[in-house]
């Protein structure tokens, strides 16, 4: 299976900040030299890529370094050259991760799920919407190399950070070839919320039994809207933060009930063939090493329904 890395790419952090950025490398570290993952560095998107989701100015503003103070601080980090580069290169995994996932049936992004990225703006640590960027691009890519002769391709985003994927919302608002699912926390952040395609309100301190059971009941709505027009790819946010151990996501999952929810959802398309590109979105926990642990857990879990995919023994 192949995952894409962005970590290189570290963006400088005022002391005390509190976004983990070291747990994409710890992340990378871990599973370094596990058999069966493929490791690549993410290339960068370019304007061009990510004029699909966001808007020209916005996207000058930010490699000009123009965006205005009230932007940057909606965004949560500091401009920088390195900003605009590890975004670049975090979208770009997004895009190498859903090529991959097209051709190989499921691939990880090791980073991503920048969700509350909207088309003008960015917010919630999310500069560009690497999500928004890479179903557009392969919708053109499909489109290009089938032309009319099949139907185009359809895409669906099962967003399972423990915060609403506004951001990503908002850009596929009134495009029915994307269907956004979105499960996550009722009380938190944002408390502005954009209408998904699917929404799935979670009480404070929702545990295991209750979460798997939304899960369940919302992936039975996302495959009956479809019909038999199933989706041709999805993405995947695999967030930790709903791990009962994070700062910011106020549910209750254990460690083991967030893997049970990797495998529903990847058992769920690999059935159905659906390609999957995964990105690991939030993670905040108290003990970075938990959030690292749940997140190289999804990994291995998305390993092993690459090779149920591929027929390849354990």
């Amino acid at each position: 299976m192949q995952a894409f890395s962005s970590d290189h790419f570290v963006l400088p952090l005022p002391a005390g900040h509190r976004f983990p950025m070291p747990k994409y490398r710890l992340l990378r570290e871990r599973i370094e030299g596990e058999p069966g993952i493929r490791l690549r560095e993410a290339p960068p998107a370019s304007e061009g890529e990510l004029a699909l989701a966001h808007e020209p100015a916005y996207i000058s503003a930010v490699f000009e370094g123009t965006l205005p103070a009230a932007l940057q601080r909606e965004i949560g980090f500091p401009w920088s050259e390195r900003m605009v580069e590890r975004s670049r290169r975090s979208v770009g995994a997004s895009i190498a991760a859903a090529r991959a996932a097209l051709a190989e049936g499921v691939a990880a992004n090791l980073a991503g799920g920048t969700h509350h990225a909207q088309a003008d703006k960015g917010g919630g640590y999310c500069v560009f919407n690497d999500v928004a960027v890479a179903a557009r691009l392969m919708q053109a890519e499909w489109h290009r190399r089938h032309g009319s002769a099949v139907p185009g391709l359809r895409v669906a985003v099962i967003d399972l950070d423990v915060h609403q994927g506004n951001g990503t919302a908002a850009i596929f608002r009134d495009d029915p070839t994307v269907f956004t699912l979105s499960l996550h926390g009722a009380k938190n952040f944002p408390f502005r919320k954009e209408a998904s395609d699917l929404d799935v309100e979670l009480p404070d301190g929702c545990s295991d039994a209750p979460y798997l059971a939304a899960l369940d009941a919302a992936l039975a709505q996302l495959w009956a809207r479809h019909g038999t027009a199933l989706p041709g790819l999805v993405f995947y946010l695999a967030g930790a933060d709903p791990h009962e151990n994070d700062r910011l996501g106020r549910l209750k999952l254990t460690a083991e009930g967030l893997a049970e929810r990797d495998r529903r959802v990847l058992a769920a398309c690999r059935e159905r063939r659906i390609p999957v590109a995964l990105a690991m979105a939030g993670g905040y926990g108290r003990d970075i090493g938990v959030t690292v642990e749940i997140q190289r857990r999804t990994l291995l879990e998305a390993l092993a329904s690459w090779k149920q995919w591929n027929n390849r023994r354990p």
